[in-house]
């Protein structure tokens, strides 16, 4: 499963949307984050990438208008992504067809209890390999 589930959204990502499914976790950070924007050291940290992975990925997604680079005013070393109009109107189209797919392949295949089962395992496992909460959304880290 952790094998081919990830291949499966990428297949109807890179099918349906033109994205991978790494671009769309980066979008959808993006359009989760205040203003919109993230340094780039919180969006590599909150999509587990690289600094350079990100950097290239980036680049690609200016390319395509989907995003854009700006100057950290606090921090002159450091740079900002911003989710661009663009960017916006590919989420809103994309999103669907995506959750439709883990839909399908994760939900659709589970009676309620195996959901409330998986919730449990998934928070469990977390847990231990992301004690602090790095990878979890804002409003769900624990504490």
């Amino acid at each position: 499963m952790l094998e081919l589930l990830p291949g499966a959204l990428d297949s109807q990502l890179r099918r349906d949307a033109g994205l991978t499914h790494f671009d769309y976790a980066v979008l959808a950070r993006l359009s989760d984050a205040s203003e919109q924007t993230l340094r780039m050291t919180e969006l590599a940290a909150s999509t587990n990438s690289t600094l350079p992975r990100l950097s290239n990925v980036v680049k690609r997604l200016v390319g395509r208008d989907l995003v854009e680079r700006l100057a950290c005013l606090e921090d002159r070393r450091a740079s900002n992504v911003r989710l661009t109009e663009a960017g916006r109107a590919k989420m809103t189209a994309s999103a669907p067809g995506h959750v439709d797919a883990v839909r399908e392949y994760v939900f659709d295949v589970l009676s309620p209890e195996q959901v409330d089962q998986l919730a449990a395992i998934a928070d469990r496992l977390l847990a231990r390999l992301d004690p602090a909460g790095a990878m979890r959304p804002p409003d769900s880290k624990p504490g």
